[in-house]
């Protein structure tokens, strides 16, 4: 892992704590308040890696690089479904949630049919909304959608976190 700046956490310096490296303060405040002692360990992953398209080499001999992405938290039910994909933010508007995150969410939703849900963590709770979803949430606060979800835990659907009928 390097140590640069992230959305976050702009000096890049990743804070050690539970045998991981976390990218912010808000990062590690979500998993303690609401991931640790709250879903089992083997239903959880920090941190892990996905390919979301593969290296490629075009014409004329031309290498396109992999995509790849590793969210904040995967959470999965006990048959290792994936039941939540976390990617703590610092707000919903653009500074927080930037065009090639929307992209990435985006690839990650249709290759593993879950979609990213974007975290603002808040004193005693947290929002959450899905991103790259045709029916998302009201982000910003000037659409007549309904604005993201409020949750002290993650046990719900994250159809929840859509503008879907659930």
């Amino acid at each position: 892992m390097n140590n640069s700046p992230t959305a976050l956490n702009k000096r890049g310096t990743k804070i050690e704590k539970w045998g991981e490296k976390w990218d912010s303060q808000k990062e590690l405040d979500f998993y303690e308040r609401f991931l640790l002692g709250v879903v089992k360990p083997d239903n959880l992953s920090i941190h892990p890696h996905f390919t979301l398209c593969e290296k490629t080499t075009v014409e004329q001999g031309a290498v396109i690089n992999s995509i790849k992405y590793t969210p904040d938290f995967v959470v999965y039910d006990d048959f290792k479904h994936i039941l939540h994909v976390y990617d703590v933010k610092n707000s919903f508007g653009v500074y927080g949630i930037d065009q090639g995150n929307k992209l990435t969410f985006r690839l990650f939703a249709m290759k593993m049919g879950v979609p990213v849900e974007a975290v603002v963590v808040r004193k005693h709770d947290f929002k959450a909304a899905c991103i790259g979803v045709t029916k998302q949430l009201n982000l910003t606060g000037k659409a007549q959608t309904p604005k993201p979800i409020v949750k002290t835990d993650p046990f719900y659907n994250w159809m929840e976190a859509t503008n879907y009928q659930h």
